[in-house]
């Protein structure tokens, strides 16, 4: 709404009212007008205060409506003149008219909800105690816990959240103690301790609201935040609120975080019980079919992907129609993980009519790398390249995702000399790009060029010092050739800070105890990651190392997991022809 429309909707609605108390008072007979205090004197106050606004002079404007405000204590126009202040940045002047309401109407929530905004917006956060303890007191023993929640997100708007989580807490000391608020309010001191980074402190106030109930809603949502901060202290929180019955959403947060944290076991799991206890929940068996798809249970994933789709119909589309809808998030990647098991069954038809049902321009390249790669195994790779290099460049990002996809695609086609070709030229467009570096050193050691290699992390690590899988690699090809074992520990315990639950860090660090000589931790550290995440390349590391141990039926099981994962993986067909001599 322009300004010149707001000033004749606001005159309107004034107008009206003014008439219609002149017309009530010339008419003896009508009945008696409702007591108004908009006299012809506070209605030309208001016309001048609104000319003043409209011609800038905000000073003006402000003053005339709050004289105004007062004068007839009205709701709306101590509002107005918060806006006026508000529009010329004047937090102070808008505090001003907020105390003057809060003073005339002692009992204006919304005088309060102002003052509250205002105080911490000014960053004056005990003055802000006594609207938030005014507004508790209003609202009646069934709303106070919406109330706490509402009252809450205007303290995270603060910039001192440190200081704002403590004023807060001392907002809400009555309601901390009070079994049925106390939950809520310690979730809600909580979540701001940990906006403030004091992730002991949000620790402790979960602890403190669990044992008010351990099956609050709002303590459980905090423990899940919380999981990334102290995982088994805020998973021990958890575990009696998941074993009751916990609100589909939150588990499915859990699950989430799960998934961010790779801990897919877990996540399996809880998505598991969730479709199991509330089976027409959607999002819990698109995620079920994608975790199960990363475990190569093909079946299992595919029936819980056509679960979820047959949830949330989808129109018949096809990419071809520019007139129908767009697929849903949801649906594109059902649709994409199903064309990729259709290709894993040797059913290309089947996985181009998944592709088909797709009308979604930002998915346009994972779209066509699943048609490229369908294009590559039928012995087409000039065409499927030729299909990702014909995506359109609307942007630089869409240049540089292309790259992306081309390069998983020679990759997953063996195309080792091109992909170092294509990642050349790639650092040459985008010179700087840490994860196009980090690619072009693991094509450079697959082409048998480890120094060439070494050289390129090295200046990754120099130039993003946080580049964690640099260090991991960098250590895992040291242990990998048997070389400078100190320092590959070195690197790979540095990639681990950084990344303390990644399976293929784990991995590393298994490899550079296998090469030291110690078996035993070597076995404990590749039965941690193979649980954690089951890949053809830690199955072959691990079945290396139980062969070594003499467990060899044990080794062979391990082996022949990894091929069901990946029959195509370089370093476990290698490992199986070097120690067994056939696959």
């Amino acid at each position: 709404m322009s300004r010149f429309t707001h000033f004749l909707t606001v005159w309107a609605l004034v107008f009206a009212s003014w008439a219609q108390a002149q017309e009530a008072a010339s008419d003896p007979a009508a009945a008696p007008p409702p007591n108004s205090a908009l006299t012809a004197e506070l209605f030309y106050q208001l016309l001048l205060s609104e000319l003043s606004l409209q011609n800038e002079d905000i000073g003006s404007a402000y003053g005339l409506m709050l004289g105004a405000a007062r004068q007839s204590q009205d709701r709306q126009l101590f509002e107005r003149a918060i806006e006026i202040a508000l529009r010329g940045r004047d937090a102070n002047a808008a505090l001003a008219a907020a105390k003057a309401w809060q003073q005339a109407l002692p009992d204006s929530p919304e005088a309060d909800r102002y003052l509250l905004q205002l105080f911490i917006g000014l960053n004056r956060l005990p003055e802000a105690l006594a609207p938030v303890q005014r507004s508790l007191a209003r609202a009646s023993a069934a709303e106070r816990g919406a109330t706490i929640i509402f009252l809450s997100r205007f303290f995270t708007r603060a910039s001192d959240k440190a200081g704002a989580a403590e004023w807060l807490e001392k907002a809400l000391a009555k309601e901390l103690l009070n079994p049925s608020t106390g939950p809520v309010a310690w979730a809600m001191v909580g979540n701001l301790r940990l906006l403030a980074d004091a992730k002991s402190g949000a620790l402790a106030a979960a602890r403190q609201g669990a044992g008010l109930n351990p099956l609050s809603d709002e303590i459980a949502l905090l423990c899940v935040n919380l999981l990334d901060a102290d995982f088994e202290s805020a998973q021990a929180l958890l575990v009696p609120y998941l074993a009751a019955k916990p609100q589909a959403d939150i588990r499915m947060g859990y699950v989430r975080k799960l998934i961010d944290l790779q801990r897919y076991p877990q996540a399996l799991a809880q998505v598991s019980a969730l479709s199991s206890a509330q089976p027409d929940y959607p999002e819990a068996w698109l995620v079920k079919g994608s975790i199960e798809f990363q475990n190569q249970e093909l079946v299992a994933a595919e029936q819980s992907l056509q679960r979820y789709l047959r949830l949330v119909p989808v129109a018949g589309q096809t990419s071809d129609d520019d007139s129908a809808p767009l697929t849903p998030r949801g649906a594109v990647q059902a649709y994409l993980v199903l064309a990729q098991i259709a290709q894993k069954n040797q059913n290309p038809a089947q996985a181009q009519a998944y592709l088909e049902r797709i009308n979604s321009p930002q998915d346009a390249p994972k779209v066509q790398l699943r048609r490229a790669m369908i294009l590559a195994k039928q012995g087409q790779m000039e065409q499927a390249r030729a299909l990702v290099q014909a995506l359109p460049e609307k942007t630089p990002e869409d240049a540089r995702n292309k790259v992306s996809v081309e390069l998983q695609l020679l990759r997953d086609n063996q195309q080792e000399p091109a992909a170092y070709t294509l990642l050349t030229h790639a650092l040459q467009q985008f010179p700087g790009d840490a994860e196009l570096s980090y690619e072009l050193a693991v094509s450079a050691e697959k082409l048998g060029r480890p120094d060439e290699m070494e050289a390129i992390l090295r200046r990754l690590i120099s130039a993003k010092p946080d580049y964690h899988a640099a260090y991991n690699a960098l250590g895992y090809s040291l242990a990998d050739r048997n070389q400078r074992l100190p320092e590959a520990r070195e690197l790979v315990e540095k990639a681990l800070k950084f990344a303390p639950d990644d399976p293929f860090i784990i991995d590393s660090l298994a490899w550079v105890e296998f090469r030291s000589g110690n078996l035993d931790q070597s076995l404990a550290l590749l039965q941690q990651a193979f649980a954690s995440r089951p890949d053809a390349e830690i199955a072959a590391h691990l079945g290396e190392v139980l062969w070594t141990l003499n467990q060899r039926e044990k080794a062979i099981a391990t082996w022949n997991q990894g091929l069901q994962l990946n029959r195509d993986n370089d370093t476990l067909k290698a490992t199986i022809l070097r120690l067994r001599g056939a696959l």
